[in-house]
């Protein structure tokens, strides 16, 4: 049971890493740029950032809908999946709403992920624009990264 133990304890660490990561690069990038320009400047370069730090990203992936043996790939694209293991969904607006949130869960539980983090580049501070978003009752309480919603 030992090597499965192990098993169990390498995803977690690579999905808080690949977190710390995202967060550490859209920190970045928002004291460069700033806040409320373009939401598809803020994807194109938090995508090369990424990809400069050796991660596996894609952009604008369809979320399929599986259901009565139907797929349909259709209606929902996500902004930015890193390393097939953390969704990252971009806004670059004044104020989030519920509904963004919803946005993520919904994203995370079609592609049956764990994680998401929702990044509001409009905010005036970083901090102020980020969530943390948990699909299920995953186990994160060793995480070092705490965001959640104000």
């Amino acid at each position: 049971m030992k090597p499965d133990s192990h098993e169990d304890t390498k995803p977690r660490r690579d999905k808080e890493e690949l977190a710390r990561i995202v967060v550490d690069s859209g920190f970045r990038l928002h004291k460069e740029l700033g806040p409320e320009l373009y939401e598809n400047v803020y994807e194109v370069v938090l995508q090369k950032m990424l990809e400069n730090e050796g991660l596996s990203v894609k952009r604008q992936s369809a979320v399929p809908i599986e259901v009565f043996g139907l797929s349909i790939d259709e209606g929902f694209r996500a902004d930015l999946i890193v390393e097939d293991t953390l969704l990252i969904e971009l806004k670059s607006i004044s104020q989030l709403a519920p509904v963004h949130s919803k946005q993520v869960l919904t994203y995370l539980r079609l592609l049956n992920l764990p994680l998401g983090l929702l990044i509001n580049f409009g905010a005036a501070t970083f901090k102020e624009g980020i969530q943390r978003i948990v699909n299920g009752t995953q186990d994160f309480t060793h995480s070092n990264l705490r965001i959640n919603k104000p």
